[in-house]
């Protein structure tokens, strides 16, 4: 069976998506993940979609169950490299991915998950930074 691999960094998940994903592709590695998250204790998540070129409504509701699934385990998410066409393709679909974050690359989410982790999250409000509310770090 096909899985996209896990890494751990420290007290973050770092989760590089580069093939294209097809709907069981994206359940495995949402089941995969939040196990994952369990079974480490991981204070983040961060995935990289630098390489997907287009997303359907099915990945783009899967990837909102991941930052939920996160934040009920304690993690924060963070979604980098977003190309154009699929943040315009998310916003066309009317897909409100809130508790999703979003920077321009690994560097910049490594950062925004450090100070995330490193102050209590219950003092952020939950849009700020996130797709939906279209902001960017």
């Amino acid at each position: 069976m096909e899985r996209i691999p896990i890494l751990q960094m420290g007290e973050f998940l770092l989760v590089t998506i580069q093939v294209d994903m097809h709907d069981r592709l994206a359940m495995t590695l949402q089941d995969d993940l939040t196990n994952r998250i369990a079974a480490t204790n991981a204070r983040g998540v961060l995935i990289d979609i630098s390489a997907l070129e287009i997303v359907d409504s099915f990945i783009g509701r899967i990837l909102g169950n991941i930052a939920k699934m996160s934040r009920i385990l304690d993690a924060q998410t963070v979604v980098v490299g977003m190309q154009p066409a699929v943040a315009i393709t998310l916003v066309e679909l009317g897909l409100s991915l809130t508790g999703i974050h979003t920077a321009l690359n690994v560097e910049k989410g490594m950062t925004r998950l450090r100070a995330s982790s490193s102050r209590d999250a219950s003092h952020v409000p939950a849009a700020e930074g996130s797709i939906n509310g279209y902001a960017e770090a």
